[in-house]
């Protein structure tokens, strides 16, 4: 006898199903006979199931329903035991077990696990394992068709045998980071093919822009293949002063590419630094050359062990791995020998004339005629002695300094006698106390990259007078002289990027130290959230030139947007919550909503959400009186919540006693009579899924100064021109619990973040789309998942944020 309309709709209740989902599968007898079947199959007595097994259930009715499959409906009441009993845990593997179920007359248990991912797990590790696997085996097509074969290789990783039972979310962003630490970031070459109309439009790179007679054209700036880096001399192309050095290099560098990065530890490496980073490490790279990691340590009074650490994780964290890492000290016995050498050939002398005698001697402010120092035509065996003496510990600092013999005639100053040694008092933290004396970087910097075989000493405009200087050193001592070349650096208008302001800045509590996310050192960038692959991104389509990049902040925060658009998940956010308690509902009213990531990006998975009678929406999007302009909830105009089937109707408002509305009393209207004109996003009261999910504190960032230049301003000037909403805290946000997911898929650190390792997992690496208002990170002072902190990244676009019909 056939279950009466009232046995089904308890039936089905009793499975988990929220009543409008009840309320649509009865108009549909076929499916109401499927799942009556298939309730009655899975033997569950009468005692029902919860939601999450209820689902499963409904999605095996509706496939055998469509398939009509006479061994699937064979084998259905053995899939059903699997779901009941918590083998099959998801809509893939019922899926899975349909379409082996109907390949086979009798089902063997072993068989139907494998098929159906029955018992495997997959932990981030193993993701990360066995993703790095597909690609090393497939390494040399994806290297020839880079991007576009991204689709392909996301599709085979979810026919792979364990990774399609994997979270596709956790796969999709292995996947990402792999590609970019195998490829860096897209160029030119991964431009698509034939776009046509507005993806051309309005670009500024048309001079680079060679079009043939099929109208055909080659844009997208490659900094690699154009312009400055692709004209640089190849490996062996410059010139010796003598032939045998060239040989003894080449023979050494077996005639690759060679290049170095070689900072000061002596502060935090900021947004110019990106560039130097990407140019070295980056051409190193494109041409399968190596890259050394040098620090300049020649200055012991300056250099501290944090600012070692923070450099070389910068460096990892933007995707770059060092061939080498090596310090100047390690060649302090070296240059000092040749040092003595210099002296030796009558190119270097011990000179003690104080520093306001050696600039007078150079002309002075005055600029007038320059003369040698007293000292310059001393004996050599006499200057020799003195530099032992140097070196022994018998001068103090500023009392003797080793100078080269250069040619004062010449019009460049870096020709004017430069300073080689000098005496510091002070311990190095690699060498100790073993020198009193260490090499400036005019001596240092152009021996070492001769120790080291550079091929390519790429640096910026400001040392190009230091050329001649570098050649002259070399060329004297007779060892090999690699070539300098200079490009322009990065500038950034709207912001500091000195160190002595910036310390300035944290030394008097202005900002919160170097990473601060209102500045823009590394540092701080990762801090607040900025992808290591926006910032070469942003690197790249500036180009590298001779020219200096004077660029606005906006430029690089549409760059942040860009990359940002498709490559992270969205979440309903709402950073001034306020209470609607819609009336009509049952106070165990439970709505499930299944909602993407990322509609655009489907890879990415989707999460699930609940509503039940007390939600939360923004305070922005509700007025208690309507106008032409607003399409939100008012008291006369329904709106629609997000991914929910029914709109809400505003009924009335409770304030306090300041007048701030406090509660919307409202219906959820199931007749949908209302039709709303927009959706706005929510967060529900839901104990059962720890909805919703307060935020310790939510940061929005501005720019840090009022002005447009602070970089032209006077130290005493800096206080005053602080932008006062630099930032912002709010203390009463909401986020959903999508935001779990997130954290799940980036493990929770466990280590002290304030370490400085950006790794898979640190807070920062947990970002998203805050639907309607910007993109979001989590902080390093979210101490716990239930304590939660976030920096906004960078704000959406105005026509991004002014209305969200997704």
């Amino acid at each position: 006898m056939d279950a009466s309309v009232e046995e089904l709709d308890k039936k089905f209740m009793s499975i988990g199903l929220n009543e409008t989902r009840v309320k649509d599968t009865l108009k549909n007898k076929k499916l109401s006979s499927a799942l009556n079947r298939v309730i009655d199959e899975a033997k569950l007595d009468g005692s029902g199931c919860d939601r999450s097994v209820g689902n499963l259930l409904m999605t095996l009715a509706n496939e055998s329903l469509k398939q009509k499959d006479t061994k699937l409906q064979k084998h259905e009441p053995y899939i059903c035991s699997k779901i009941v009993k918590g083998d099959i845990k998801s809509t893939l593997q019922v899926n899975a077990a349909i379409a082996y179920c109907k390949s086979t007359d009798s089902v063997n248990d072993e068989e139907f696990d494998k098929e159906s991912g029955v018992g495997v797990t997959c932990t981030p590790e193993q993701i990360t394992e066995l993703v790095g696997q597909y690609l090393k085996e497939n390494e040399a097509k994806i290297i020839e068709q880079r991007y576009s074969s991204f689709n392909a290789t996301s599709s085979a990783l979810r026919q792979h045998p364990i990774l399609k039972w994997a979270s596709q979310l956790d796969v999709k962003q292995t996947l990402d980071k792999k590609y970019l630490e195998l490829l860096g970031p897209k160029d030119e070459r991964d431009a698509p093919v034939g776009k046509k109309g507005k993806g051309n439009k309005g670009k500024a790179d048309t001079k680079d822009q060679k079009k043939g007679t099929t109208g055909s054209s080659k844009s997208n700036y490659n900094m690699f293949e154009e312009g400055f880096l692709a004209k640089l001399h190849k490996p062996g192309g410059n010139p010796q002063l003598i032939p045998e050095r060239m040989k003894e290099h080449l023979q050494a560098t077996g005639g690759g590419v060679v290049t170095r990065f070689p900072p000061e530890p002596n502060g935090y490496l900021h947004i110019g630094h990106s560039k130097a980073i990407a140019v070295n490490f980056g051409f190193a790279r494109y041409h399968k050359g190596i890259c050394y990691l040098r620090f300049d340590d020649t200055n012991p009074e300056a250099e501290e062990a944090k600012y070692f650490e923070s450099i070389k994780d910068i460096i990892s964290w933007l995707g770059f791995s060092p061939y080498k890492i090596t310090y100047s000290s390690d060649y302090f016995d070296q240059l000092y020998e040749l040092a003595e050498l210099l002296i030796k050939k009558g190119k270097g002398y011990i000179c003690h004339c104080t520093d306001t005698e050696i600039k007078k001697a150079r002309g002075g402010e005055e600029r007038g005629p320059r003369y040698a120092c007293v000292h310059r035509d001393r004996p050599i065996e006499e200057s020799l002695a003195e530099f032992r003496n140097m070196r022994d510990g018998k001068y103090r600092p500023k009392e003797a300094i080793l100078r080269m013999k250069q040619n004062l005639d010449d019009g460049n100053p870096q020709m004017w006698d430069l300073i080689a040694y000098r005496v510091l008092d002070t311990p190095h933290p690699r060498t100790g106390d073993k020198w009193k004396i260490y090499p400036t970087y005019d001596f240092t910097h152009c021996l070492v990259d001769s120790f080291e075989n550079i091929t390519h000493s790429l640096c910026t405009t400001e040392f190009i007078l230091s050329r001649v200087s570098y050649e002259w050193l070399c060329n004297t001592l007779e060892v090999y002289c690699p070539a300098q070349r200079e490009y322009g650096r990065l500038n950034v208008v709207g912001t500091l990027m000195s160190k002595r302001k910036i310390m300035k800045l944290v030394n008097e509590g202005y900002v919160h130290g170097w990473d601060d996310p209102r500045l823009y050192t590394l540092v701080a960038l990762r801090r607040r959230g900025v992808p290591p692959g926006a910032i070469l991104e942003f690197v790249s389509e500036v180009g590298v030139t001779t020219a200096i990049s004077n660029i606005e902040v906006a430029r690089i925060e549409n760059c942040v947007r860009s990359f940002l658009e498709n490559s992270v998940p969205r979440l309903m956010f709402l950073p001034d919550p306020v209470k609607v308690t819609l009336e009509n509902l049952a106070d165990d009213y439970r709505e499930e909503i299944q909602m993407p990531f990322n509609p655009k990006n489907t890879s990415m998975g989707s999460r699930t959400q609940y509503l039940t009678k007390t939600v939360y929406i923004d305070r922005s999007d509700f007025r208690e009186e309507a106008s032409s302009d607003f399409f939100r909830l008012t008291l006369n105009q329904p709106v629609g919540l997000f991914r929910a089937s029914c709109p809400v109707v505003a009924k009335k408002i409770v304030k306090d006693d300041k007048g701030n509305v406090v509660e919307i009393i409202a219906e959820y209207d199931q007749s949908l009579s209302n039709k709303p004109k927009t959706f706005v996003q929510w967060v529900s009261e839901d104990a059962a899924s720890n909805s919703p999910v307060r935020l310790a504190e939510t940061r929005l960032y501005n720019n840090l100064f009022k002005c447009d230049n602070p970089a032209v301003l006077k130290d005493q000037d800096l206080a005053d021109q602080l932008n006062p909403e630099s930032e912002i805290v709010l203390k009463n946000s909401m986020v959903e619990t999508g935001i779990y997911d997130l954290i799940k898929s980036a493990p929770w650190p466990k280590t002290d973040s304030s370490a400085g390792v950006d790794k898979a997992g640190s807070p920062e690496s947990v970002r998203f789309q805050a639907m309607r208002v910007g993109y979001f990170c989590l902080d390093k002072t979210s101490i716990s998942p239930d304590k939660l902190v976030l920096n906004r990244i960078v704000s959406l676009r105005g026509e991004e944020s002014a209305k969200n019909k997704d």
